[in-house]
């Protein structure tokens, strides 16, 4: 086990090598001049050389790469060229909108998928498999920021149960907060719930078909029993790893909901990071999202191990 995982933290960290360079290289070779962004097309030559001292753009890209990435390993994720505070805090204050939501969007999904999944597998063939495949194929075709204007439509303009957008911070009470980002977290959770529908019923109809459920059922077991007993544990191992590698994808996948729905998050904070040109905030966001994405790989590769020895032994 000890071997299994120094190898997985092994490949996490030359990820994170890998992502830095390309993350950095791809930024710094886009068009445009932060420096001039920041103090319009009407600057003089020389101003703009001044803000470029200050930021430290007149320097090498490789040296500017390694002082970027040595920041990275103590935290340091830069100062906003904008903002002109450090990214770590900019990250701190909108990941307080953006973690929750990916959670929240995490549980919805999984409370409608492994229940669906489940019953759409022990019918298999019949009028209730076919429902819940057509909606599980219905969820996958449509974007979730479709989901989220009709979401808006129905709960917002017509029932006005919550509000249309706009966060009011945690200081205004978990509720209100929460209920804020309730619709959102539906628009993200109903084309996630469509994935894990889909795996859940796969992965349960090959368990059902094995050898040990076919022995259960010959002893006369009930059909309850070898279902919630025997098949199901072994048919959550692939959905466990689904779930951890979208819930990864979905804290990435924030930037258009945030957006629909005009909430303070990291994808607002991106999107508005790259319509100023502040790069450093870009690349302090993009390099969050990929750490966080690799740590919970690694997580899902931990689990997956522990919950099936066969994993850690055949690797």
């Amino acid at each position: 086990m000890t071997a299994y995982l120094l190898n997985r933290l092994v490949i996490g960290f030359a990820t994170l090598v890998v992502a830095s360079i390309v993350v950095f290289s791809i930024l710094e070779i886009l068009p445009g001049d932060p420096a001039r962004i920041m103090l319009g097309m009407n600057a003089t030559e020389d101003a703009v050389q001044v803000v470029r001292e200050q930021l430290g753009l007149n320097k090498p890209m490789l040296e500017r790469y390694v002082d970027w990435s040595t920041g990275l390993l103590t935290f340091d994720l830069g100062r906003s060229y904008t903002y002109s505070v450090p990214v770590s805090e900019l990250v701190a204050e909108r990941a307080v909108v953006s973690l929750p939501l990916a959670l929240m969007a995490m549980l919805l999904a999984t409370a409608i998928s492994i229940p669906v999944g489940i019953f759409a597998a022990s019918r298999r063939g019949r009028i209730g498999d076919t429902l819940a495949t057509g909606a599980a194929q219905v969820g996958l075709a449509i974007p979730n920021f479709w989901f989220a204007l009709i979401l808006i439509y129905v709960f917002s303009v017509w029932l006005r149960l919550v509000p249309a957008g706009g966060f009011p911070g945690w200081g205004a009470g978990v509720w209100p907060a929460i209920k804020s980002l309730l619709v959102p977290a539906l628009a993200l959770a109903l084309s996630l719930a469509a994935v894990l529908t889909r795996v859940t019923r796969s992965a349960l109809i090959e368990v059902l078909n094995e050898d040990y459920i076919r022995t259960a059922r010959a002893k006369g077991m009930p059909r309850g029993t070898v279902l919630w007993r025997h098949a199901l544990p072994n048919a959550l191992i692939p959905v466990l790893t689904i779930v951890g590698l979208q819930f990864a994808f979905l804290l990435a996948g924030v930037i258009i909901i945030e957006n629909v729905f005009y909430l303070p998050g990291l994808g607002r904070l991106v999107l508005q990071a790259i319509t100023q040109r502040d790069l450093i905030v870009v690349e302090g966001v993009v390099m969050v999202l990929i750490a966080a994405v690799i740590v919970i790989n690694f997580v899902v590769d931990v689990s997956y191990a522990i919950v099936d020895p066969r994993v850690r032994v055949r690797r």
